[in-house]
């Protein structure tokens, strides 16, 4: 037996028995995060394959879902006859369609990118403040009145910057929002 195993504590992932769960709320806990699963990976096959998905399922209570990439008519046109050319509206949806989906897929990108700069910058102002000894806050003391107004300038226009590009942000990220409950 290897060293690996001697220090495993746990069981991992054990491989549950396919039966249909009776509890009601564990059904319906288990269909919400299986679909997620599902439409998750339906994404990343368009994604990889540049692919046209269509999925529909009724939830156990009742609910219609479904997941179609780029649109349903091309799916359906597609699924009912593989061979024909599908009309120009239809791939004129369909290449809009994408297009949007790129397009969002790059603005999920940069929030991400800029969410990950904040983390980091978070984490390098935690650990500086860690480190930073008491004798910071007794030299502020010793400033004079004039490195006092320098100093409170700074922090002010610091201040200020940061705010300004925070609303960019939002402003940013709200017109993208309203872009997409317009379907532009």
């Amino acid at each position: 037996m290897n060293l690996a195993m001697k220090r495993k504590k746990t069981k991992g992932r054990q491989k549950i028995p396919m039966q249909k769960i009776e509890n009601k709320n564990a059904l319906l806990t288990t269909f919400s995060k299986r679909r997620k699963g599902l439409f998750k990976k339906a994404s990343e096959v368009v994604t990889e394959c540049d692919v046209d998905i269509g999925i529909m399922m009724i939830s156990p209570s009742g609910k219609p879902h479904s997941f179609f990439h780029p649109t349903v008519d091309a799916i359906v046109s597609r699924f009912q006859n593989p061979d024909m050319q599908l009309s120009e509206g239809i791939r004129l949806d369909a290449t809009t369609a994408r297009n949007r989906v790129n397009q969002l897929k790059t603005r999920l990108e940069e929030l991400d990118a800029i969410e990950d700069a904040l983390f980091a910058q978070t984490f390098f102002y935690d650990q500086m403040a860690e480190t930073q000894q008491k004798s910071s806050w007794e030299s502020i003391e010793q400033l004079d009145a004039d490195e006092l107004i320098i100093n409170e300038a700074w922090l002010r226009d610091t201040n200020f910057k940061i705010c300004h590009r925070l609303s960019q942000l939002k402003i940013g990220a709200s017109s993208s929002l309203g872009r997409e409950s317009f379907g532009i």
